[in-house]
């Protein structure tokens, strides 16, 4: 949304840990089923290492990241994560940082779906640009970002959209296509968090298209 209420608002810019942490989400979807407390869940995974990191200072930003994420979803898509598909996580995980994150969500719905819709079959960095800098207007805090950070946002962002596999290497949109199930829990959300993705599948249609 733009305009002088768009300003009142500030955007959370902290999405360069990682990119999409499928995998992270894999690992601490199990936990929180079992604690049903996220603040357990970042504790335990932090001193048992459960992501592997190289380095405790980056377990610490890959867990507290990965469970920034986790906790923009509802229970039952959470216990999706544990049984979905690698597409079906990476769709869920992507619908996470859309909703953890109203930047990446807006970029996805305004521009992502928009040029899906209107049959462009590309997108690339000068669309990202062009969009940061609409929102910049409204938003002091990113009109003063350097030039470093947009470089690091906009790369993260198309990190994210192709291990979600909804951006092909060489910058062209790949339709998602959505089981029923995760039709389905992304239509629960009012409005529906398949604004988020380069389809034209409803509820109603369900898989098919």
């Amino acid at each position: 949304m733009n305009g002088p209420l768009a300003a009142e608002r500030r955007y959370a810019l902290s999405f360069t840990t990682g990119a999409l942490l499928a995998r992270e989400g894999a690992l601490l979807a199990p936990a929180y089923i079992e604690r049903r407390d996220w603040e357990q869940v970042r504790d335990q995974a932090v001193e048992s290492n459960l992501l592997q990191a190289r380095t405790h200072r980056t377990g610490v930003r890959l867990v507290r990241e990965t469970v920034k994420r986790l906790s923009a979803l509802a229970d039952d898509e959470v216990e999706l994560l544990t049984e979905a598909t690698a597409s079906e996580r990476g769709y869920l995980m992507w619908a996470a940082a859309c909703r953890r994150y109203e930047l990446v969500g807006e970029f996805a719905e305004e521009v992502l779906r928009e040029r899906f819709l209107l049959l462009a079959s590309s997108l690339e960095y000068q669309d990202f640009d062009s969009f940061f800098r609409t929102k910049a207007v409204w938003h002091d805090e990113l009109a003063e970002i350097k030039d470093s950070t947009l470089q690091k946002l906009r790369s993260n962002v198309f990190k994210m959209l192709h291990e979600a596999e909804l951006l092909s290497e060489a910058g062209l949109i790949r339709p998602a296509v959505l089981s029923e199930r995760v039709v389905a829990t992304l239509s629960a959300h009012t409005p529906s968090d398949l604004r988020f993705f380069p389809t034209r599948q409803t509820a109603a249609q369900g898989a098919a298209l």
